[in-house]
């Protein structure tokens, strides 16, 4: 019996989060035994340049020297404590002299905590209940993000998975990214915030449009609504200040995970310092983790964080990468007689093939799925490791910078074109 049937039995899917699966692309997921650098080597023996990166939770790469150590260190010392630790401060320390809208920040142990959370706390601190998000943005899964949108003006959410109540997302409110006009004609005095990927993720990689973030932050302001950054993928990988650092426009509270806990099991939520000491114990807002703060993930975060503060040139380094990368692709497809494009911020890199933009769900939403999966499977079988889903974005890391980026378009190019025919 295989792994995957051995999973199958006894996981829904045989997986424990839906996304490593490839029900969008068929075939049989790979097993990771190893990893190190930029490659995964799997059970069977294979070896991937790997772009999905822990989800963008890897900035550095696999199995990185420095991280393994003080992971192993902080394992010697004790896994868990149930009080507080050292390296909980000095985490948070970092955390607020690097990100401009955190004056305090609280650990937790996922990004749909630390989403869950700010919603809670904003609605606490307006005493208002409605939410504002956008189509083709994924806050985790938190029952009020579960709604969906439909096609043309914004609609009042409807639940998009059984299990939540029409009640729970009758006051999400799902609009346009990158559309100002459809968030004015939703944006009322019971809304409590507006929560956004500053650079949408989960549609594949889609920058804000010039004056969007700041658009948002003015009409929050005139509505007396708060404006929530979910960070969770752009924290730390984007910029030395996050997504809200390199567009220069400064939320209310922000969400923050992966990179920060440098490919551990941990997440942050943090804010204006009035609205944070809302939190229990401090305020009336509830809010505990059993696990939050644990010591190895402030390890690996703690380092990957001191890191990225000492090499700020990474970051120009991955701009460059991700630029060349993208004029690679697109010259690709064009050579193949298809239509495409590449959208980069930072490290992050969302393809797109079959449309000739990409700046909001109406423009991704019918992706040919046909020719994904052709892409995806050429790219495979060549030896590199990208998202099996058209709506991921693909993550650089320093590994990648090494020598394995070129090596890996040079396949990317050959999957593309093979797709084509």
């Amino acid at each position: 019996m295989s792994w995957h049937e051995r999973a199958t039995a006894v996981m829904p899917g045989g997986v424990n989060s839906p996304v490593r699966a490839f029900k969008a692309v068929g075939g049989t997921p790979p097993f990771a035994e190893r990893a190190s650098g930029a490659r995964i080597i799997t059970t069977d023996g294979n070896e991937l340049i790997d772009f999905i990166a822990s989800w963008g939770a890897l900035i550095l790469g696999h199995s990185r020297p420095e991280v393994v150590e003080a992971v192993r260190r902080a394992a010697s010392a004790g896994t868990s404590f149930g009080i507080s630790t050292h390296a909980e401060v000095e985490l948070a320390e970092l955390i607020v002299a690097s990100v401009p809208s955190v004056d305090v920040v609280r650990m937790v142990n996922s990004g749909t905590e630390a989403t869950a959370t700010t919603v809670r706390l904003a609605r606490a601190a307006t005493g208002r209940q409605a939410i504002i998000k956008f189509e083709g943005c994924y806050h985790g899964h938190a029952d009020p993000f579960l709604a969906k949108a439909g096609s043309g003006l914004a609609t009042f959410g409807e639940p998009s998975s059984p299990g939540v109540p029409d009640a729970t997302v009758a006051d999400t409110r799902t609009v346009r990214y990158n559309d100002l006009e459809s968030v004015s004609e939703q944006l009322d005095d019971n809304v409590a915030a507006i929560i956004v990927e500053p650079v949408a993720g989960n549609m594949g990689c889609i920058p804000p449009v010039d004056g969007f973030l700041q658009g948002l932050r003015d009409l929050c302001d005139r509505a007396g609504a708060l404006l929530i950054f979910d960070e969770v993928m752009t924290g730390f990988r984007v910029g030395p200040a996050s997504a809200q650092g390199r567009y220069g426009v400064t939320p209310d509270l922000t969400a923050l995970g992966k990179v920060v806990a440098g490919g551990t099991p941990a997440a942050a939520y943090g804010g204006r310092r009035d609205l944070m000491q809302m939190i229990a114990p401090a305020g009336p807002v509830y809010q505990a983790g059993t696990l939050a703060g644990n010591p190895l993930a402030t390890a690996a975060g703690l380092v990957t964080l001191r890191y990225l503060s000492d090499h700020p040139d990474l970051y120009d380094r991955f701009e460059a990468a991700a630029s060349g990368a993208a004029s690679r692709l697109e010259t690709a497809m064009v050579r193949a007689g298809i239509p495409g494009t590449v959208n980069h911020v930072g490290a992050m890199l969302g393809i797109f093939l079959g449309i000739e933009q990409a700046r909001s769900w109406d423009d991704v939403a019918d992706l040919d799925g046909d020719l994904f999966a052709r892409f995806f499977h050429g790219a495979l079988k060549r030896g590199v490791l990208i998202a099996p889903s058209a709506y991921e974005a693909a993550f650089l890391m320093e590994d990648h910078l090494n020598g394995d980026l070129d090596k890996a378009l040079a396949a990317l190019e050959e999957a593309i074109e093979e797709a084509a025919q």
